[in-house]
């Protein structure tokens, strides 16, 4: 059994897709002219058009953080 590298769970959704494309602020498939609900059938994950979670880092810190 072959295991996918970012895992089975991946939703479907055509921002990273490796067949959309934008054009004039309208996204579209290349592959396929019908998109329903935001996805289409022939679906295929792009993970370098996958936007990550932005972090936030605490910056103010006290002499109690440091503290064991």
């Amino acid at each position: 059994m072959k295991k996918s590298l970012f895992g089975k769970n991946i939703p479907v959704n055509c921002s990273y897709c490796e067949y959309s494309g934008i054009e004039n602020d309208i996204m579209f498939c290349k592959k396929s002219k019908q998109v329903k609900n935001g996805k289409c059938r022939s679906f295929k994950y792009d993970p370098l058009l996958r936007m990550p979670n932005v972090t936030v880092f605490k910056t103010d810190f006290s002499a109690k953080d440091f503290k064991l």
